[in-house]
């Protein structure tokens, strides 16, 4: 099985790769740890990479559509057939990922991996598992079969692009009532009151969200899913394109790639990748944290610390796209900046640089 297959590569972080990172760190023009966060990301990529002056090329955000049977019982504020108008957008350029991926110099790449309607269109990656999941208020999703065959496409378009020289990865999507199964995921994986998780996502009102947190419930109590085994959790109350960003997740992992999470879904998405191999997490960087009250649950969940904080709830992959040139620039200063031998610049007495 290709999952099994890629579980087995991930591996832990470059130890010898971080250490000598820190050290070139330590050394530059700047007090100790006077940039913060984007030392902390340079010695990361140090680690994930195996490099331990890492540089940052080629750059995609993946952008997963599907759809969510879930939709009839009235979770969401749009109706689905916004689902393959926004696939539209985006292969046109004109929607918000495609300004962000633009504006950091990142190609977009959309796979239909469940829309519920035929889509054909240039430059649409179609790798549809089935048309749309099943109402998870009413039985399962989807299979359990079905469930990993979505994880595996994930894996193959991700193992495509780094094929293809691609550095860093990010992680989008495209969902009406996404929120939904995000919420209930989280849920259970945290053991979290449903209410605490569920937020208005495209902008139900306060009846609509009173809705929405029992409609999970419902789905939840009918499904049992057991949160010991993260495929019948993804089978039973997930999402196809929640099922694809955990394989991207996974694959990126597997070859020592680093990947943007992005919000609410894609964090979903990124916690089904942890429990499936947890050494993933290490993989994984956090772009920032949506108002969805969810998001804040699932990074908690995680250990990972958001690098924004925009009161963005988009996703697309938007905040992912923003934090790659966050991300660049960290590799950046661990190349370009001088140190202080270079520069002939005298050191702090005490080895401090305060």
């Amino acid at each position: 099985m290709i999952l099994e297959v890629v579980k087995s590569k991930i591996k832990p972080l470059d130890e010898r790769a971080m250490g000598l990172a820190q050290k070139r760190l330590d050394s530059l023009t700047k007090p100790l740890g006077s940039l913060g966060v984007l030392e902390e990301t340079a010695k990361k990529l140090a680690g994930i990479t195996k490099d331990s002056q890492p540089k940052i090329g080629k750059k995609t955000i993946i952008v997963m559509a599907g759809d969510h049977g879930v939709v009839e019982e009235g979770v969401s504020a749009y109706p689905q057939e916004v689902t393959p108008q926004m696939v539209y957008n985006f292969l046109n350029g004109g929607a918000g990922i495609n300004v962000l991926a633009r504006h950091v110099g990142a190609d977009v790449k959309v796979v239909d991996i469940g829309i519920a309607t035929p889509l054909k269109a240039t430059g649409l990656i179609s790798r549809k598992i089935k048309m749309g999941t099943d109402n998870m208020a009413k039985g399962p999703a989807m299979s359990k079969n079905e469930a990993i065959a979505a994880i595996e496409v994930g894996i193959d378009v991700a193992e495509k692009e780094i094929g293809e020289g691609v550095t860093i990865l990010g992680t989008g999507e495209m969902g009406i009532g996404n929120t939904t199964p995000s919420s209930a995921i989280t849920a259970v994986f945290g053991n979290i009151p449903v209410e605490d998780v569920v937020g208005k996502g495209t902008g139900i009102d306060d009846e609509g969200l009173v809705l929405k947190v029992g409609v999970i419930e419902k789905a939840i109590r009918i499904n049992k899913p057991n949160p010991a085994d993260p495929i019948d959790v993804l089978s039973k109350v997930g999402g196809l394109e929640i099922a694809g960003l955990a394989g991207v997740i996974l694959s990126a992992a597997a070859n020592q790639t680093p990947v943007l999470i992005d919000g609410f879904i894609s964090g979903a998405a990124a916690l089904v990748a942890s429990k499936i191999a947890p050494e993933s997490v290490n993989y994984m960087i956090a772009s920032h944290v949506s108002v969805e009250p969810g998001h804040k649950k699932v990074l908690e969940l995680l250990g990972l610390k958001p690098m924004l904080f925009m009161n963005m709830r988009l996703g697309e992959g938007t905040g992912a796209a923003l934090c790659m040139s966050l991300v660049e620039a960290a590799t950046k200063i661990i190349n370009e900046m001088a140190t202080f031998e270079s520069a002939g610049v005298s050191e702090a007495e005490d080895g401090k640089n305060d």
